[in-house]
This record gives C-alpha cells, structure tokens and sequence, in this order.
C-alpha cells in the first residue's frame, strides 16, 4: 500500500470534447430527443447541461469580484441549489438548436481547457469537493471532479443513442481512482478498531485497488491492497461508476458486489455517492 497520490486530468479534456463533438455531429435529429437516464433530460438536455457547467465555470474564473470561497452551505442546501440552477437551466436552453449548442460547447470547452492548463494545481480551488466531504480542495482535485462529470454525462448521451462507452483504462481509470476519493467521508461514521483495514478491488481493465485503514479514529485512504483486511469488497469496473453515480438501484447492486469478511463494514460502500446532484 502507499498513500493516494493526485489525479492528473487535464490533458484528457481535449480529447474527450473531441469524442463527444463527433459523435454529436453524426447524430440524427431524432437522437436528440431520445431520454436518457439523467431524469426528464433528453439527449439535447444533457448537452446543454454540459455547457452550463463550462459556462459556469468560466464565470467563475473570470469574474475577479467573486470571493475564492463562496458561502459555506449545509450538504443539503448545496445539492437542492445545483439541482435548481440545473433545471432553469436546462429549461432556458431548449430554445437553442443543436447547432448552436455544439458550437458553443467546442468554443467554452476549449476556453475550459485552456483555464485549466494554466492553473497550479496544489493551490485551493474556487470550487470544493463536497462529496469527499472537502471544505477546500486543491485545483487537481477539482478538475478531476469536473473530468468525471464530463466523461459521465458522455456516457448518458452514448447509452441513449446505442453508442460504446468510453471504458478503456484511458478514460475511466481517472474516474474511478476520483470517485474512490469519497470513501473516508463515507465511512466517517463508521467506527473499528485501530488498525483495522477494508480492501477495495474493482475488476476490469481501468479498475484497481484501494485500501482504508483505521488510524487516529479515523479513515485513511490508500492504493493498494492491504494484506489482512477485516473486509474485501469487490465488483467490476461498470457497475463501481454506476454505483457511485446513483445510476444502479441500491438492490441491485447488493447482488453484483462481493463482499468477504466483515460484511457490515464492506457494505458501508454501497451509500457512497461521487457526485452532487
């Protein structure tokens, strides 16, 4: 085992626009009203909430009157707000033409990018990891986050319109080794005795190993497997984003996850959520 080190993501942007401005471009009009999983967003919803989040973003950035921490809100406040903003968003943006909407996500997705390549990337980010349970998160976390925003709501948009995911190592390893940064938070409650230590095994080829250990009444997150865990916990890499993202019913997860040991403890996984809204 050895301690988590940072999420490189930024290169990865370029390219990931650029698979998803292909396949927008070959979709037929029809495409663009199929639903998806996200609830009551078309395949022309979720491209529109993608440019919001870029917009949004850019704004941030560059409106120097904005503090670097906005107010602090309750876990609950925040996601009712996101979801809000979400929806009037998406609810303004149905006037626009999927023309439009792809020519502003290419422009705003390289103006994105471009912000990115410029940050440092240990200093504190505008825009905290919540669901890590960060008050304050370095800029390499958060521009993880917004990769595996990026990269799943692609993946909303290629299963509606019949398309393969992007789940080589390439692409999804980032994701996960992100979302597997929320387990101490989601364990934070969880009590053990000192030392004690839950494996974590996500089969495929962009899955891997991690470990949290019991130390100072708390939970620490490492990668790698621990030799003598009280728990093991493993499944397979579609099914950990899925799990992760609320796109999978608790129920049916419970079946595909295999879990050895301390099943108390190993089931705490299946609560962990990695994104806000």
């Amino acid at each position: 085992m050895k301690p988590v080190e940072k999420i490189h993501t930024v290169e990865l942007f370029p390219p990931l626009s650029s698979k998803l401005l292909s396949l927008l471009r070959s979709l037929p009009a029809a495409d663009w009203a199929k639903p998806t999983v996200c609830p009551a967003w078309s395949v022309k919803d979720v491209v529109a909430h993608l440019l919001g989040g870029n917009i949004g973003r850019l704004w941030q950035y560059d409106d120097a009157s904005l503090p670097q921490q906005g107010p602090v809100l309750a876990y609950n406040e925040l996601v009712s707000l996101i979801d809000k903003e979400n929806h009037a968003w998406v609810q303004a943006t149905r006037r626009i033409s999927p023309e439009i909407l792809i020519e502003f996500l290419e422009l705003t997705d390289r103006k994105l990018y471009q912000r990115f390549s410029l940050f440092d990337e240990d200093k504190p980010a505008r825009i905290a990891v919540a669901w890590a349970g960060h008050s304050v998160s370095p800029y390499w976390f958060d521009i993880a986050r917004e990769y595996t925003e990026k990269w799943l709501h692609q993946q909303h948009i290629r299963e509606a319109v019949g398309k393969s995911l992007l789940s080589t190592r390439r692409w999804l390893f980032p994701v996960l080794d992100t979302f597997i940064r929320g387990l101490p938070y989601t364990y934070r409650e969880v009590t053990a005795d000192e030392g004690a230590a839950i494996s974590v095994h996500i089969v495929g080829e962009a899955g891997g190993d991690w470990s949290l250990l019991r130390q100072n009444d708390a939970w620490h997150l490492f990668s790698g497997l621990h030799p003598g865990p009280v728990s093991r916990i493993r499944m397979n890499q579609d099914l950990a984003w899925r799990l992760f993202t609320k796109g999978i019913r608790l129920e049916a997860a419970r079946s595909e996850v295999q879990i050895d040991g301390d099943a108390s403890l190993g089931e705490r996984i299946l609560c962990m959520v990695s994104i806000m809204a």
